[in-house]
């Protein structure tokens, strides 16, 4: 069984990064609904953002995030949202446990990088969130060390 809390990548260098960036930093920083830990994260120029909304047919997908700034709006008012819940579990262990990142396709200086969500979290009152998606982001090594350049999200997971 894999340590959800383990980087699966400790001997590749541009691999662990994208994992500590797309998992650890960005579990974190949402958990603590702080845009400022995972800012330094993105390109901003030329961002883009897609919203799968969990549909299999791409005509229903939408460009829901045409900049950087329209992704931040809505990552923070998730993770506010978020944070104004009330769990019967540990949140942080819980989205740890959901979330894969175990694939990684790296050409240069581009990676495309695939994390799923497969799992749900108990809330307070016994109901329970599902969390079950999938993100295709595009990474680029920029400034020095990898970035997000965008990404298309939402998607069901699995698609079929």
């Amino acid at each position: 069984m894999r340590d959800p809390f383990q980087n699966p990548f400790p001997s590749d260098s541009a691999r662990r990064a994208i994992w500590e960036m797309l998992v650890s930093r960005d579990i974190d920083a949402f958990l603590a609904a702080d845009w400022s830990m995972v800012e330094d994260d993105f390109v901003e120029e030329g961002f883009i953002g897609i919203d799968g909304r969990k549909e299999v047919n791409p005509d229903k997908w939408r460009l829901a995030f045409p900049s950087l700034s329209a992704y931040r709006e809505e990552w923070l008012r998730q993770a506010r949202d978020f944070a104004g819940q009330s769990f019967a579990e540990d949140p942080r262990t819980a989205i740890f446990t959901t979330t894969t990142l175990e694939d990684i396709e790296i050409e240069g200086e581009t990676a495309l990088v695939r994390k799923k969500f497969d799992g749900g979290i108990t809330k307070a009152d016994g109901t329970r969130d599902v969390l079950q998606w999938q993100t295709l982001y595009y990474c680029r090594r920029h400034q020095g060390r990898w970035k997000i350049s965008g990404f298309t999200g939402y998607l069901p997971n699995p698609m079929g």
